[in-house]
């Protein structure tokens, strides 16, 4: 495989010590994982850390050598907390300053209820490049292959937009699902038996205990969207009569 065919891989910082103490619930790794799987990258890891600089710089740090994509979610308004822009520009040894256009954005947005608690998001790495689309008014800022994204989940999801727009469609992962009546000791050895066949294809099993229309959800994926077609027919036609309950 050359590197033009290397799979495109991402990984998830997502920064707060609200989201560690419980205070708040995290909604954005599942927003940013569906995106992802609409493009075809595959999400391979999700950390999340306190806020303190060094540990984030440092986690920056390597996932951006081993990921295609890092994308971090939180701490980036003007607060005390708010620390991950710094640590970002620390992570690639960079200094912290206004960004004119950042800037611009905030002076016109708020006028004259502009203070300096505003100005302090205007704050970027330096040579950080700013991406944005027609509908999106403001920017990610992006640092090397490092996409800095807020933590406030309406936000988070409105500049996803951005990252579609930017990262593009890349064979985009197909699924397909069986919804049955059987309980997963008597799906395994069917279930060994597809994935033995079609190693291509993430095979999930998803077991339910409040559903009373079925038991256990399987689910076929892959970007081949034959080869999971073939795999999901092979599983279908070793099922007892009567099964599945409904197929997606």
């Amino acid at each position: 495989m050359n590197a033009a065919d290397a799979p495109r891989t991402a990984a998830a910082l997502v920064i707060g010590n609200e989201l560690l103490s419980g205070k708040v619930r995290d909604e954005n790794v599942v927003e940013l994982a569906r995106l992802l799987r609409r493009l075809g990258v595959d999400l391979r890891r999700v950390l999340m850390v306190p806020d303190e600089p060094e540990l984030i710089a440092r986690e920056v740090a390597e996932l951006s050598r081993d990921y295609t994509f890092v994308f971090t979610s939180g701490g980036v308004g003007p607060t005390h907390d708010d620390v991950t822009i710094a640590s970002v520009a620390a992570a690639f040894g960079l200094e912290v300053g206004p960004h004119p256009a950042l800037e611009k954005l905030l002076r016109d947005h708020y006028r004259e209820r502009l203070t300096e608690g505003h100005l302090a998001m205007a704050r970027a790495p330096v040579g950080a490049r700013l991406l944005q689309t027609d509908d999106v008014r403001w920017p990610v800022t992006v640092v090397e292959n490092v996409w800095v994204l807020p933590g406030v989940p309406e936000i988070f999801r409105m500049k996803l937009a951005v990252v579609a727009a930017h990262l593009g469609v890349d064979r985009p992962y197909v699924s397909r699902a069986a919804y049955t009546n059987l309980d997963e000791g008597t799906l395994k050895p069917l279930l060994d038996r597809v994935v033995a066949d079609h190693p291509e294809v993430a095979v999930g099993s998803y077991p339910t205990w409040s559903d009373p229309s079925y038991r256990t959800k399987l689910t076929f994926d892959g970007k081949d969207a034959a080869e999971v077609g073939r795999a999901f027919d092979a599983f279908l036609a070793t099922l007892p009569a009567g099964e599945p309950q409904r197929t997606e």
